[in-house]
């Protein structure tokens, strides 16, 4: 990091200053320190504020800055380490606490810590493969190894507010120049020894000082690799004592370790291993704080460090906390007018309007800049915006391939310009998921398929992908698609591509007398499609494709009970046409959403040969919208399939029943070659998060729908209803329910369910 000593000559300079501290303390509150920074005068002592680390409750120091400031403390250097860098940066670097307060209420800390940026910024390819398999667990394939992301949540939110945050001090290059005085700490994970960081990028400092084992991953810079501070120093007493300070006020807001009830199970003692590491760390500094020094100690309970969303509560215990120390605290107040002269001279500086005179893409070796700089809203020429910069990294994110997407405003010869910088995903390009579909009526009716998929991207320097996905359990299926933009177009947002693709896949088809609800008949569908469509993807909006389609499908019977009334011949047909698919997508998750809308629509017209002939068409609609109303959200979801297939066939084209697809049938009861159904959700989002969802829910179902042999047979009087209530959770391996089920038509009972019904 630019700015910052080498490790040897930090050290020297460090004990140098460390000695001439330990000659003047017992003298220093009798006389002016050695070289007083500007605002501290020659009647006080060198105040230095040091801030531990310990995630959210490290906004418990806002609260501690509040008191100072109502108390008219001032604070002549800072040091911290980890959330406690992250807080004292920001004010060293002239924010004030109100200010601080103010923007960290203003944050959507679920948001800034999502594995990945939110879906509405998804390139349309990304999108899909949510519906196919949940996005939160990604492996890949490198060098032959397989391997798995560094931190369990991404930092590119973190990082982007801390971006917005320090850009008026983008051109100090001396953390001493500053308005205040600052360092921040990390550790330098190959050799285990604490780094300070003094100068450089103050953005990148924070973002590495706060880089927690297992939640982010380690921030490479300057050729170390750094981890969050709090392993090594997480109350850096000696590094404000090294930048001269005479009297310290600690502020110690560190994780305490977990009770017995926390150690079954891996996660549980690697947490208690780190932090009993780092209190040890912590009372090493506390050992050598000196009489004149102020520990506040703020009580925080049971908050832990993962409590992002009690900012407020947080915040209000570091004001209690600090309270408690008044009585110490006041001794080390200005009067007012002197308070105020000190304010005026370690004001925060304005950002001096900026025009770009160069837009650039650095840090990635595995995809192609000049194919993602078309899709910037940045470019030279332009005033600089931050929005408008925010806005780029997270359309950068949005085609999965990187594990950190920043902007830096730079000055160089050439003018003010803007440089995006990606971090490659280490565990990519070859990127490996898993999803799973479980069901069960605890009836006796279970069924279940494991997904894999594989993504490659960037097979050529136009952004080729190659996807892959396999399928085992009931329904066997396995899919290839090549994919490939064609450059007509700057950008990859807009060009149109090329795909071919091919799949197979079995399905076992039950058939149910209409009075029992009991099983009549089973035939097997084996399905053989490939294809080649031309399309253009709507950048996050959509995407249109036009292709040829040719599939090949046999029915078979397999078991057929004597009494039933259909007929049981096999039949092989095939099918050739034109396809035309479009797809809107502006869910924002694509499992339990809590606004926005998705419309898919496909249309198939062409030629049957074998034991079907003549001309055919397909129109397959479905589509949702979601809104939400405080804490409750409604979702209303339509579909539409209707196939010109005859009646002398003898299994139907379309299915429908089952879990949120007539609720209290079975699934695939009602058959036909025309479907409708008309699904209202309500659900609520509880509090609480457990790992690897994104949250539990509550909710209820009414469902309209029915299915006709021919499109000319439907009637509103022939629909039936179907009803749910359940609880579910967004997973790791897709959602899941556990609902009660009742149709006055069909039955009720019990269901639970993993995947998209």
């Amino acid at each position: 990091m630019r700015g910052r000593r080498p490790m040897a000559a930090w050290r020297a300079a460090s004990a140098g200053v460390l000695l001439l501290a330990g000659l003047l303390a017992g003298s220093a509150l009798a006389q002016p320190a050695a070289a007083p920074a500007a605002g501290a005068t020659a009647q006080r002592p060198r105040i230095g504020l040091v801030l531990s680390g310990g995630g959210a409750r490290g906004l418990a120091h806002v609260g501690v800055l509040k008191v100072l400031e109502q108390l008219q403390v001032p604070v002549d250097v800072i040091a911290g380490t980890s959330m406690g860098a992250i807080v004292g940066g920001l004010y060293a670097s002239g924010m004030r606490a109100d200010e601080l307060e103010r923007e960290l209420l203003k944050v959507r800390w679920d948001e800034v810590f999502s594995p990945r940026i939110e879906r509405r910024h998804l390139s349309q390819r990304r999108k899909e493969e949510d519906f196919e398999i949940s996005p939160l667990i990604e492996l890949g394939l490198r060098d032959g190894d397989l391997r798995a992301p560094q931190g369990a949540v991404s930092s590119r939110g973190l990082e982007s507010l801390l971006r917005r945050y320090t850009l008026p001090v983008r051109e100090v290059q001396s953390f001493d120049a500053l308005p205040i005085p600052f360092r921040a700490v990390s550790t330098d994970m190959e050799t285990g020894r604490a780094v300070v960081m003094d100068g450089g990028d103050l953005a990148l400092a924070l973002r590495s000082s706060m880089s927690v084992p297992g939640v982010f991953a380690p921030i490479e810079t300057d050729g170390l690799i750094l981890g969050d501070g709090g392993l090594v120093n997480n109350t850096p007493v000696d590094v404000a004592r090294a930048l001269g300070a005479d009297i310290l006020i600690v502020v110690n807001i560190g994780t305490p370790l977990s009770g017995r009830a926390a150690l079954g199970s891996v996660v549980g003692l690697t947490q208690q291993m780190i932090n009993i590491l780092t209190e040890q760390n912590v009372q090493r500094s506390l050992a050598t704080l000196r009489p004149a020094d102020v520990l506040i100690a703020p009580e925080l309970g049971t908050l832990t460090a993962s409590d992002f969303a009690a900012v407020r509560e947080l915040i209000g215990l570091g004001v209690a906390g600090a309270r408690g120390r008044s009585d110490r605290l006041a001794g080390l107040s200005l009067p007012t007018a002197a308070y105020a002269a000190w304010r005026a001279q370690h004001a925060a500086r304005r950002m001096a309007p900026a025009q770009l005179a160069f837009v650039r893409i650095e840090g990635t070796t595995t995809t192609n800049p000049a194919r993602l700089a078309a899709m910037l809203e940045s470019q030279p020429g332009q005033a600089f915006d931050p929005d408008r910069a925010e806005r780029d990294t997270k359309r950068l994110a949005g085609g999965g391939d990187y594990t950190r997407a920043d902007y830096q405003l730079v000055r160089e010869p050439a003018g003010d310009g803007l440089v995006f910088e990606l971090e490659d995903k280490p565990w990519g390009p070859n990127y490996l998921r898993a999803g799973l579909d479980l069901s069960t009526d605890f009836r006796g009716r279970s069924a279940f398929n494991l997904k894999l998929s594989h993504n490659r991207h960037w097979l050529t320097r136009n952004g080729t992908e190659w996807r892959n996905r396999v399928q085992i359990g009931e329904v066997p299926l396995a899919f290839t698609e090549l994919y490939h933009p064609l450059a007509w177009t700057s950008s990859r947002a807009d060009d149109w591509f090329l795909a071919g693709y091919s799949s197979a896949e079995r399905r076992r088809l039950p058939r149910f007398f209409a009075d029992s609800g009991d099983e009549a008949a089973v035939f097997r569908r084996d399905l053989l499609a490939t294809g080649i469509d031309i399309g253009q993807p709507w950048g996050e909006f959509g995407e249109l494709r036009l292709g040829w389609s040719h599939l090949r499908l046999r029915t078979l019977p397999e078991i057929v009970s004597p009494a039933y009334p259909g007929r049981a011949d096999s039949a092989r047909w095939t099918e050739n046409g034109l396809r035309a698919r479009a797809v809107i997508d502006q869910l924002d998750y694509a499992s339990f959403p809590q606004s926005g809308y998705r419309l898919e629509t496909e249309l198939w017209w062409g030629l049957r040969s074998g034991d079907l002939g003549g001309h055919f068409t397909r129109l397959e609609v479905q589509g949702s919208a979601v809104r939400s109303f405080g804490l409750h959200t409604l979702s209303l979801y339509g579909l539409l399939q209707v196939a010109d297939q005859p009646r002398t066939l003898n299994v139907e084209r379309y299915r429908l029943g089952g879990f949120h697809q007539l609720s209290g049938y079975h699934a695939g009861q009602l058959t036909g070659n025309a479907v409708q159904l008309l699904r209202l959700t309500w659900y609520r989002r509880l509090s609480q998060t457990p790992t690897l969802t994104r949250g539990f829910f509550v909710g209820a179902s009414f469902e309209l729908g029915n299915a006709w042999q021919r499109s000319a047979d439907i009637r509103p009087s022939d629909l039936r209803t179907g009803m749910s209530l359940f609880v579910g959770a967004d997973t790791g391996m897709g959602p899941l329910y556990l609902g009660l089920t009742y149709a006055p038509r069909g039955s009720a009972g019990l269901v639970l369910f993993i995947g998209r019904p």
